[in-house]
C-alpha cells in the first residue's frame, strides 16, 4: 500500500515538474510567433455569481495572423432579460435548442489548448468561466491570459477612454456584429495585433514573459519625471520625426542605440514612471542623449542594426529578428522547377517576391504547378528518366523521358510572364482547359480549374513587391515620407539609399549613373553588411506596401527622365 502512495506522489511530482518546464518554455516564445486564443462572452447579466454565459467567440491569432474562429450559442438554463435582447440581438429562441455550458466547454478546451487567453476586460470574462466551470465541475484553464484593456492602458496613457469601442474607434478598426461573441472577439484580435508594434518599440516587450510583465506594471498620476536634470536639454531637442538614438555615458561612450518612428514620443519613454527596468537603467547610467533624423522608418531600422555593430553598446543585448519572407525560387538548371523558398541568396537561381505570407506563396505555386507544365518532381527522380502521372494528365512535359529543351524553356518564359503580372496566357489556357474537363463531364476537376481562374483574378500573383527577379532588380523605391520622401535604391542586391548619413553620399548617384552607362557590376556574393539591409528592406517592404511607389529603372532611358519623373535632383 505504502509504494502505491509513493508511486502515486512520484506521479504528481513529475506532473509538476513538466507543467513548470512548459510554462518556462511558453514564458520563452517570442510574443509576435506566439498562439493566442482572443474570447469574448455574451451573458444574461454583469454579475458571474448569479447570471450565465450565452454565447462565447474565439478567435485564434498565429505568427500576427488570424488563423480559426470558433462560435457557439450556449443554452443558459433560464429566460434571456429583455434589456440583454435589446443589446445583443440574442433571444431566446436562439438558445433554446443550443448545447448547455458543460456540453460546450470540451470543444472551448481543445480549440484553445496552450495557447494565450486574450480579452478585454479579462477579469469580466474570466469570471464567468470561472464560475461556469465551479457549477458544472469542471477543470478551468490554466492557460496564460492577457488583458488587452490593462495593455491600452500602459500604450494609450493618453486617450481618455480605454473601452473596446473607444480603442476601435482609435485604431480605426473594423467593429461588425456589435456585442456579439465573434463580432467583439475579432474586435479585440484586431486591437491587440495592433498594440504589438507599440509594445515592442516604446516597452521592449519580445517573448510572453515580457508581455505578462508590461500588462502588470503600476498605473502612475505622474506619467513622466525627468530623473536627471542633464538630460532634460537633450530631451527637449527631441524632433517629431523618425531617425535614431544614442545614449551615452559620461565618457561619450555609447551604451545604447534604438530606432523610432517619432524620436520625442518614444525617448520620452523612457522617463516615464512606469518605465520598464532596462529603461531606468539605461537613463540611470546615461549623460547624454543623441540623434540622427532619417525621412523614413526604414532607414531608422538600418541605421539602428547598422550602429549597434559599429558601437557594440553594453544595454543592446537581443538580436532584432525579423520575419520570415516567402519567395517563389525558380532553381536554376537543364529542366527548371519552380519552389517556394523561405530564404533569399545569391546563389544562381532566380526569386520573385517577397510574398506577405506562406499561404500566397502555396496558392501560387498551387496555380502555377496546375497552368503550366513545368516538372515538379525532385533532381534525383528527373535522372531516374521515368515518365509520371502528371504527363498523363498534361501537366508536365516529361524532360525525364523529353530531352526537348527548347519546347521546356518556352513553357518556362510563360511562367516568368506570369510571375511578372501578365495573367491572361494563363487564364486561356486554364478556360480551355475548364471547357475540356465540362464536356467530359468531369465538373469536379472543372470547379478546381474555376477556382484557379478565381485565384488569378483576385490578383494573388501580384503581392509580391517587385514584379522582376529579386536577385536582377534594378529598381528605386519611392518611400513617402514626411518631410520629403526618401529614396532607396534595390540594385543587383545592393541597398542604397539617398543621402544616408552611413553611406558615401556618391555611393547612391554614382549606382545610378553605372547603369545607364551600362558599366554595373553583376553581383554573384553580397557583403554582410548588404544581405542585413537586404532582409531588414524586405521585411519593411512588404508591411508598408501602401507607403511606396516602384520605379523600375529599365523603364527610363537616361537618369535625366528618371530626375524629372522623381522631381528630385541626382
Amino acid at each position: 500500500m505504502i509504494w502505491i502512495i509513493k508511486f502515486y506522489e512520484f506521479l504528481i511530482l513529475l506532473k509538476f515538474i513538466y507543467r513548470m518546464k512548459k510554462d518556462i518554455e511558453i514564458k520563452e516564445i517570442p510574443f509576435e510567433e506566439a498562439e493566442y486564443s482572443v474570447f469574448d462572452f455574451e451573458t444574461t447579466g454583469t454579475s458571474a455569481k448569479f447570471e450565465n454565459v450565452i454565447q462565447i467567440g474565439i478567435v485564434k491569432i498565429k505568427n500576427k495572423k488570424i488563423v480559426d474562429t470558433f462560435s457557439s450559442y450556449i443554452n443558459p438554463g433560464k429566460p434571456i432579460p429583455y434589456f440583454i435582447t435589446t443589446l445583443t440581438g440574442i433571444t431566446n429562441s436562439d438558445v433554446e435548442n443550443a448545447p448547455f455550458f458543460d456540453e460546450v466547454y470540451p470543444k472551448i478546451k481543445e480549440f484553445v489548448a496552450d495557447s494565450i487567453l486574450v480579452a478585454h476586460n479579462l477579469s469580466f470574462d474570466y469570471s464567468f468561466l470561472k464560475y461556469e466551470c465551479a457549477r458544472n465541475e469542471l477543470s478551468l484553464l490554466e492557460n496564460y491570459a492577457i488583458c488587452t484593456l490593462k495593455l491600452a492602458r500602459k500604450i494609450f496613457p493618453d486617450l481618455t477612454s480605454k473601452s473596446l469601442g473607444s480603442l476601435v474607434k482609435y485604431l480605426k478598426v473594423k467593429h461588425r456584429n456589435v456585442h456579439t461573441g465573434l463580432g467583439d472577439a475579432t474586435a479585440t484580435a484586431k486591437v491587440f495585433l495592433r498594440m504589438f508594434e507599440p509594445l515592442k518599440t516604446n516597452f521592449d516587450v519580445y517573448t510572453i514573459d515580457d508581455l505578462i510583465k508590461v500588462q502588470s506594471l503600476p498605473k502612475s498620476v505622474n506619467s513622466y519625471r525627468i530623473i536627471k536634470k542633464k538630460l532634460v536639454n537633450d530631451l527637449s531637442r527631441l524632433p517629431n520625426s523618425p531617425g535614431v538614438y544614442l545614449f551615452k555615458d559620461s565618457k561619450e561612450k555609447v551604451i545604447y542605440v534604438g530606432k523610432a518612428k517619432s524620436l520625442r514620443e518614444r525617448v520620452k519613454n523612457y522617463f516615464s514612471s512606469t518605465a520598464i527596468r532596462k529603461a531606468k537603467k539605461i537613463v540611470q547610467q546615461a549623460s547624454k542623449i543623441d540623434f540622427i533624423v532619417t525621412y523614413s522608418e526604414l532607414s531608422a531600422l538600418i541605421a539602428e542594426t547598422e550602429l549597434i555593430k559599429m558601437h557594440n553598446p553594453r544595454f543592446n543585448t537581443l538580436l532584432k529578428k525579423f520575419p520570415n519572407n516567402y519567395f517563389i525560387r525558380i532553381k536554376k538548371n537543364d529542366f527548371a522547377k519552380i519552389e517556394s523558398a523561405a530564404k533569399f541568396d545569391f546563389d544562381g537561381n532566380d526569386y520573385f517576391g517577397p510574398y506577405p505570407n506562406r499561404f500566397i506563396v502555396s496558392k501560387l505555386k498551387d496555380i502555377i504547378d496546375k497552368t503550366f507544365q513545368l516538372r515538379e518532381c525532385t533532381d534525383k527522380e528527373l535522372l531516374k528518366k521515368r515518365k509520371c502521372y502528371l504527363h498523363d494528365i498534361e501537366r508536365c512535359l516529361a524532360p525525364c523521358i523529353y530531352n526537348e529543351k527548347k519546347i521546356y524553356d518556352e513553357e518556362l518564359i510563360k511562367v516568368y510572364d506570369f510571375l511578372i503580372g501578365n495573367n491572361q496566357s494563363a487564364i486561356n489556357r486554364l478556360l480551355a482547359k475548364m471547357k475540356s474537363l465540362s464536356e467530359q463531364k468531369k465538373y469536379e476537376k472543372a470547379a478546381e480549374i474555376r477556382d484557379l481562374v478565381q485565384n488569378i483574378l483576385n490578383q494573388i500573383h501580384k503581392t509580391s513587391i517587385l514584379s522582376e527577379p529579386l536577385n536582377k532588380a534594378k529598381v528605386l523605391i519611392e518611400i513617402n515620407s514626411f518631410p520629403k520622401n526618401e529614396y532607396v535604391l534595390l540594385i543587383e542586391g545592393k541597398v542604397l539609399i539617398k543621402d544616408f548619413f552611413l553611406d558615401d553620399r556618391n555611393d547612391f548617384e554614382n549606382a545610378i549613373d553605372d547603369f545607364f552607362d551600362g558599366t554595373i557590376l553583376v553581383t554573384n556574393k553580397l557583403s554582410e553588411t548588404n544581405l542585413e539591409r537586404l532582409k531588414i528592406s524586405l521585411s519593411w517592404l512588404v508591411k508598408n506596401k501602401s507607403k511606396i511607389k516602384i520605379h523600375y529603372l529599365n523603364n527610363y532611358i537616361s537618369k535625366e527622365e528618371l530626375a524629372t519623373n522623381l522631381q528630385f535632383r541626382i
